[in-house]
């Protein structure tokens, strides 16, 4: 499995945002911040504000904040929105489908990876990727 561009933005912008929880951080300042490109942040953001993950203003007093409940929402709900809820892998020898029925070569040690992938995008929230200060 692996992760969007996009899903890891938006991960990255959240976890940002977790980091000042009392601040509407303007986008420029989380563009500059984080280093994503400011017109593919704002389709995050929008988005992101739309799914109800952050609070989000234009103008004077306006900017960016991590609504105080969405902490605790499991990463799984991030990357479900940006890359869909089939979060299976391709066959990583490029055979095509492969399962347990039809497995490739790797598919065992693969499916082991995608399991525990899995496991940890719906375990871990927001909160827990909140970079230590």
């Amino acid at each position: 499995t692996r992760m969007s561009k996009t899903s890891h933005y938006a991960l990255v912008v959240l976890a940002y945002l977790a980091s000042r929880p009392a601040e509407r951080v303007q986008a420029s300042q989380v563009a500059h911040d984080t280093r994503i490109p400011h017109n593919y942040l704002s389709k995050v953001l929008n988005q992101l504000r739309k799914q109800g993950f952050v609070w989000g203003r234009k103008g004077w007093g306006g900017g960016y904040q991590l609504r105080a409940e969405a902490a605790q929402r499991p990463l799984i709900d991030i990357v479900q929105i940006f890359d869909g809820s089939d979060q299976t892998a391709s066959c990583l020898c490029r055979l095509g489908h492969c399962d347990p029925d039809n497995p490739c070569p790797l598919h065992p040690s693969w499916s082991a990876i995608n399991t525990d992938y899995h496991r940890l995008l719906v375990q871990m929230t927001i909160a827990d990727i909140v970079p230590l200060p």
